[in-house]
């Protein structure tokens, strides 16, 4: 018997949690301090993709001007704005309605213009150049049923950027036993259990009719702080296309 599909990729028990965070979201000094680290090192890797894809000329400023982007899981918007100010018509789309309250609060306060939708990415319409999604497959109802519906959402030459946790020994101790125990993570935020493994996305990714490209390791180190890297034990980040 075939697998039914899902009706929704939103765990409303996630959506909860992330939701009760929202006012702090900006705040680099509070629950979302990790994120705030974490954020300059992802965009590292996406400018530098989107260069690499689209043939980009790293000095030209708006570089994604005329791309269309969606960030799936986005939060208050801590992709959401780098990427307008990169020049992209940006959507930005999140389960929790208190996260897109405070996006949208932050968008206007800041001058951008992002379309905020408090959404199921599975019922969205529409085709994206550049289709994002960072930390959140771990946090959905069906990572399977997610990723198809990321990759109905990839316009054609389009380009595909996830990052999650990988599920380790060293993510364990890093992200849960360290930073929830802690407090540099807001407590009950992971489930290492549900982190995917490289070996087990990648399959997912294909299945959707897509093919990776790229693939880089998140790592920390004393000396670099979180910083892209060939190890992908603590944390990964990879590029998709259209097969």
């Amino acid at each position: 018997m075939a697998k039914a599909i899902p009706a929704t990729t939103i765990n409303p028990a996630e959506a909860a949690h992330f939701g009760k965070l929202a006012a702090d979201w900006w705040d680099p000094k509070g629950s979302s301090a990790m994120l705030h680290r974490l954020n300059p090192v992802r965009l590292r890797f996406i400018r530098a993709a989107c260069d690499a894809h689209w043939g980009l000329n790293p000095r030209d400023v708006p570089p994604l001007a005329a791309k269309s982007a969606i960030d799936v899981g986005c939060g208050a918007g801590l992709l959401c704005e780098p990427l307008a100010r990169l020049g992209a018509d940006v959507v930005g789309v999140d389960a929790a309605p208190e996260n897109i309250a405070a996006a949208r609060q932050h968008a206007h306060g800041s001058g951008l213009k992002i379309d905020y939708r408090c959404a199921d990415i599975a019922d969205l319409d529409g085709a994206f150049d550049l289709v994002a999604s960072m930390e959140v497959i771990e946090h959905v109802a069906d990572p399977a049923h997610f990723v198809q519906a990321l990759a109905a959402r990839l316009a054609p030459n389009g380009l595909m950027i996830l990052s999650t946790p990988n599920r380790t020994s060293a993510s364990r101790l890093a992200m849960i036993t360290l930073a929830e125990g802690l407090g540099m993570i807001p407590k009950g935020t992971h489930d290492w259990d549900k982190f995917l493994t490289p070996e087990e996305l990648i399959p997912l990714i294909e299945a959707a009719g897509l093919k990776v490209g790229q693939i880089s390791g998140i790592a920390f180190s004393p000396t670099k702080g979180l910083h892209l890297s060939d190890d992908l034990a603590l944390n990964y980040i990879l590029t998709a296309t259209r097969a």
